[in-house]
């Protein structure tokens, strides 16, 4: 199953447009909050469901519902792209990038047609784009259990609401299928990118030999690791 990025309304893209050549992102790739609003990430939960023809949710996401798109996104999102200008846009779920992932390969090429100084820079390159990933696991991942959480409470509790209108119903069940896709979109993803890093560690060996290898093969094995043992 694809995935497209919702339409948003494109006013904000002039503005945008003046942010070429300078950094949108901050730690670990996460868009500048001086660039974002609160909801810069609701777009990714009407993505999931499209196909089942979702009711618009009349109630704002909660606090963890926000977080949890808000930890998922920079897991989802190409790592290649995530400090390039138009990153703010992908942000807003604008842009005609193909989701759920990119092409396995696309990681190693662009690694490989960007100038570095060195081969030693390039895989250092590889490292921090792996490292980045691993240090966001632990936060998606606590967040995502308690959202599950609360969605079984909150299914639990559908049964005893009185005079709930069909529409409401509705707009509860779809509230609980994105959350739910939003993780399987955050896992999938994961298995993909450890494969893109995979092909592209086993590319710069045979390019570019180097001791450094080691510690970025120790860094993709803790990541294929810790990824393999998250359960929701």
């Amino acid at each position: 199953m694809r995935y497209r990025p919702v339409a948003v309304a494109i006013p904000i893209l002039a503005a945008f447009g003046l942010l070429s050549g300078c950094g949108v992102n901050g730690d670990f790739g996460r868009v500048r909050t001086s660039l974002v609003n609160d909801d810069a990430h609701a777009w990714m939960g009407s993505v999931t469901v499209r196909e089942q023809g979702a009711i618009t949710w009349r109630h704002g996401l909660t606090d963890e519902e926000r977080r949890l798109r808000d930890l998922a996104y920079p897991l989802i999102d190409p790592p290649y792209d995530r400090n390039k200008w138009y990153s703010a846009l992908g942000e807003l779920g604008l842009g005609s990038r193909v989701w759920p992932y990119p092409d396995r390969n696309a990681y190693a090429s662009r690694l490989f047609t960007t100038a570095y100084r060195s081969q030693t820079a390039r895989y250092n390159k590889l490292i921090e784009d792996i490292r980045n990933d691993v240090v966001r696991l632990d936060p998606f991942f606590a967040t995502a259990r308690y959202v599950t959480d609360m969605d079984r409470k909150r299914r639990r509790g559908l049964a005893y609401v009185s005079r709930i209108s069909a529409e409401e119903q509705a707009n509860t069940e779809f509230r609980m299928m994105e959350n739910s896709r939003i993780i399987e979109w955050v896992r999938g993803s994961l298995d993909e990118r450890v494969a893109s890093y995979r092909i592209a560690l086993e590319r710069m060996v045979i390019a570019a030999p180097s001791p450094i290898a080691v510690e970025a093969e120790r860094q993709l094995n803790l990541l294929q690791q810790r990824v393999a043992g998250y359960s929701v």
